[in-house]
């Protein structure tokens, strides 16, 4: 009998590598159509949609686009989409967030019924695209942002979002105390089935600035004094689970590719749906050495999916959401 030479590695994991068939049926995570939400905005009075310069590819809709969109959003297979609206007229208290005839209740009546049986129709619950000072809640006479204020303004807007038929309300505001404050305010009116993803996570990023062309922000200053600093691992795990406790359905981290290490502890500590938010910054930038010939666009695009759920979330909110699950289907013929 003979042995292999002496320093001959006992060990290789590189059997598992042989093939394409041998990685597929060996590996560990998955990313599939139904694990991606797409971010939409509609913006009022449109007639045609309006692209957004410093995000390719992503556009400001007309309510005829918006329908659309979601259509082929559902006909891909898209887990969900989530609506930002900009109106065309903002105030101190953003009164268009609560109106009924508002841009975003508007259109989530719309999408409700167009493809609400293919997808959960999502709505963001913050102030900062209705308000004409861009913050996420209401003011105090000092210019502060007034937490407790602020909380009575998302109760007005969530059940405003509720009677418009959205699935799922995404509060994004960070103001503390939101999810249980709109849990009461929601099952007081009867809508006990309306799920709430708690923005748990939101860090002051400086990976926005494309959004912020995207709902025309109004914003003067920055959000510091409500969503988390970039340094504090901890403190979005704590945020995270008091969320859980609060009732939130699930639970947000965002930014997501700047923040893996988070999301993988927030995943390890809660026991509700984790999700993570590729935002703007992060598509920018994948789309603009893609464009420079740099990187594989469809190749980098897909790696940076696989790598936030390999890190724990359960979907991820993506502005490749609708291209990225036909490449995936196509994949799978």
């Amino acid at each position: 009998m003979s042995f292999p030479p002496a320093g001959f590695p006992e060990v290789r994991p590189r059997r598992l590598r042989q093939s394409a068939a041998v990685r597929a049926l060996t590996r560990e995570t998955s990313l599939a159509p139904r694990h991606l939400v797409l971010p939409m905005f509609v913006r009022e009075g449109l007639n045609e949609p309006a692209p957004i310069s410093s995000m390719p590819g992503v556009a400001q809709h007309s309510m005829d686009s918006l329908r659309r969109a979601a259509a082929e959003a559902a006909e891909a297979g898209v887990g969900g989409v989530m609506l930002f609206g900009v109106p065309a007229v903002r105030d101190a208290i953003g009164s268009g967030a609560d109106d009924p005839d508002g841009i975003l209740n508007v259109a989530t009546r719309a999408l409700a019924s167009e493809v609400g049986d293919a997808l959960v129709v999502q709505t963001d619950l913050c102030l900062d695209e209705f308000t004409d000072h861009g913050h996420c809640g209401v003011l105090a006479s000092d210019g502060s942002v007034d937490n407790d204020a602020t909380l009575e303004r998302y109760v007005a807007m969530a059940l405003a979002q509720a009677r418009a038929g959205s699935h799922l309300l995404g509060l994004s505001g960070m103001m503390d105390g939101q999810v249980a404050a709109v849990r009461r305010g929601l099952d007081a009116e009867g809508f006990t089935d309306t799920l709430l993803l708690g923005y748990a996570a939101k860090y002051a990023s400086a990976f926005y600035g494309p959004f912020r062309e995207a709902v025309d922000s109004q914003l003067q200053g920055d959000r510091r004094t409500y969503q988390l600093d970039p340094g504090n691992r901890r403190e979005g795990v704590r945020e995270a689970l008091i969320d859980e406790a609060e009732g939130a359905d699930v639970v947000m981290v965002k930014p997501a590719m700047s923040f893996l290490d988070v999301l993988r502890e927030v995943r390890d500590a809660v026991q509700v749906p984790v999700w993570a938010y590729q935002i703007s910054g992060e598509y920018a930038m994948i789309e603009a050495a893609a464009a420079n010939g740099w990187i594989d666009r469809r190749a980098s695009v897909l790696e940076s999916l696989l790598s936030i759920r390999r890190a724990g979330a359960d979907a991820v909110l993506t502005y490749w959401a609708t291209e990225a699950a036909g490449w995936l289907r196509a994949a799978e013929r």
